[in-house]
């Protein structure tokens, strides 16, 4: 017990791979790490890494060492991330997991193909505003409607793993289960993030399954390094792998979830099997925008992440700053937080499930129409609040402007196979938890508190929850080339301050030429279209002072972004988890 305590508060210190190796062996001494082809280097796992072959980056030392020895195995890049994923489930089950979504970026090198994966919840086919509004017709508090089966979305990642299996995957689709069935039935040591989530929740010990899950006899939280053993995961896995993800929308594990969402004693649901039974994920056109000399490449809607991501940087291409600077530069806070303003504002008003409302998405990132925004911007003095722009000439859109946030609890995984393939995938349950109701196993999402829910008669907003409607995302995997060669695999977890993490990432590697390491860690500048945010504890008192002498309104807040990133340079894979969490890099 000591050692796995001494393992994860030197996790930045100690050789990477002897922290992977023992937390492996302290789950599983007899057994071998699965997949394994050939054991990884000690200098090539860690918070940092360097790699000529393959890699991934992951937020759990274990989700790295299963996506390495798929890679390792002749894997994908899809297959490692299957594998990765399916590990942060069981390991990180508090941020995304199959009962939940997930965006996927997929980059192939045979031809330059860059395509996007859907997997975004969906509102089952009763579900309406009604039940997220007071008597008064005023929105119910989020911490009001976030437990309980209400918030629950018909979850999408089983089915878009499976569609870009289809097209991308090389194993078989059973073996990619195997890491993640290994060690739910072995048992891991809960980690100090895993402890500290559960401690903080306040819903979690309301809902019986998880409250006998997360918490001990004493009801007390999990301490650090308890043995977590999880076989009823491990048997629900079992079915999905030997059956195929048919198993997961239909049959027992389907009424499983239908039961749970609308039998829950906190907030019932409205889901039904015939919602489970008709998911489908969606293959859809990626967004890809101008950045100097860079294209670089998102989601499109239902996620907001693709679009304002590449708005931001193609206002930013318009100004002059030091990007090399460790620490964000008054003149590049100032500009990235005026062009972060302008992205939310277009965000609010336009972006929303474009299967059910008209997004136009070329229209909001044509070079025109950003060099239009970016005048907007002075270089010495904060606007405000920023209005959405005009990107038709017409003012195509008739909803009305709306500033939801979202949630925060998503992790993100990046990889890049030996045939320079790449895999760039966030996935989230939303919220710490989700709606904190677990079957089998696994937590089921909240996201339909990703919906915009408005008071009774107020003007209808893109985001406005409807049956079968995908909430809009800042969900933001990104990939980014150029001369049509890849050079950077990203993305993060953090609700809406995804975009700007990730902005601010891309940033600091490309045009600032950070190695990945640093760039991940920079300390952040975020606008959400109000108060611009600094990282506080991160030395950024000065920087206040130079953004309030302009006009900002400051605040120094947390940011626990998890930012996952590799750069290809030339031959060489850099790649580096974020400081903030718990991931690591991985490579040969």
């Amino acid at each position: 017990m000591r050692l796995i305590l001494e393992i994860w508060e030197r996790r930045q210190t100690l050789p990477a791979a002897f922290v992977v190796a023992a937390l492996v062996g302290c789950a599983a001494p007899t057994a071998s790490p699965p997949l394994t082809a050939e054991p990884p280097s000690p200098d090539t796992l860690g918070p940092s890494a360097a790699a000529r072959r393959h890699m991934v980056v992951a937020a759990n030392p274990y989700a790295a060492e299963a996506g390495l020895s798929v890679l390792n195995a002749g894997g994908s890049a899809l297959d490692a991330a299957i594998a990765a994923q399916l590990v942060l489930n069981l390991v990180e089950p508090q941020s995304s997991g199959i009962g939940g979504g997930a965006f996927i970026m997929h980059y192939r090198a045979s031809d330059g193909a860059v395509e996007a994966y859907d997997g975004r919840e969906t509102a089952p086919a009763a579900l309406d505003a009604g039940p997220f509004l007071t008597s008064a017709g005023k929105p119910r508090a989020f911490n009001d409607v976030v437990a309980g089966g209400l918030s629950v979305g018909v979850p999408g990642l089983v089915r878009v793993l499976e569609l870009a299996h289809r097209d991308h995957g090389r194993m078989p689709w059973a073996a990619l289960f195997e890491p993640a069935i290994r060690l739910a039935e072995t048992g891991f040591p809960v980690s100090p993030r895993l402890h500290q989530t559960i401690a903080g929740d306040r819903h979690l010990n309301r809902l019986p399954a998880a409250r006998g899950y997360f918490f001990g006899r004493d009801r007390k939280p999990l301490p650090i390094g308890r043995m977590l053993r999880n076989p009823a995961f491990a048997a629900t896995l079992r079915l999905i792998a030997e059956q195929g993800p048919g198993a997961f929308y239909e049959g027992p594990i389907a009424r499983d979830i239908v039961a749970a969402v609308r039998g829950s004693r906190v907030n019932p649901g409205v889901m039904a099997a015939a919602d489970l039974a008709g998911y489908r994920a969606v293959k859809r056109e990626p967004v890809c925008a101008p950045y100097r000399v860079w294209q670089v490449c998102g989601m499109p809607p239902p996620s907001s992440g693709g679009i304002a991501v590449a708005q931001v940087l193609g206002i930013l291409q318009h100004f002059s700053y030091d990007a090399r600077s460790a620490v964000p530069s008054p003149s590049f806070a100032h500009f990235l937080a005026e062009a972060e303003r302008l992205a939310f504002a277009d965000r609010a008003q336009y972006v929303g499930d474009s299967d059910f409302v008209p997004v136009p998405v070329q229209a909001l990132v044509e070079p025109r129409y950003l060099a239009e925004r970016a005048r907007l911007v002075s270089p010495t003095r904060a606007m405000g609040v920023a209005k959405a722009g005009d990107p038709l000439g017409a003012k195509a859109s008739t909803f009305a402007p709306d500033l939801h946030e979202g949630g925060v609890s998503t992790t993100h995984i990046s990889v890049v196979d030996g045939d320079g393939n790449a895999v760039s995938m966030t996935s989230t349950i939303e919220s710490a938890f989700g709606s904190r109701l677990m079957v089998r196993g696994f937590l089921l999402n909240n996201q339909m508190t990703d919906f915009t829910i408005q008071a009774r008669g107020a003007p209808a907003v893109a985001n406005a929850v409807g049956p079968r409607k995908r909430p809009r995302s800042s969900m933001a995997p990104t990939l980014a080339f150029r001369d049509g060669k890849l050079v950077l695999v990203i993305g993060s977890p953090g609700g809406s301050r995804i975009i700007g993490y990730v902005a601010q990432a891309v940033v600091a590697s490309l045009e600032g030429d950070f190695a990945m390491a640093s760039a991940v860690a920079q300390p952040h500048v975020l606008n959400r279209n109000g108060r611009t945010e600094l990282e506080e504890g991160t030395g950024l008192d000065g920087l206040a002072h130079a953004l309030r002498e302009l006009g900002h309104e400051v605040e120094m807040t947390e940011m626990t972004s998890g930012l996952h990133g590799i750069r290809v340079r030339d031959v060489v894979l850099d790649g580096a988890a974020d400081p903030r969490r718990e991931g690591v890099a991985a490579g040969n």
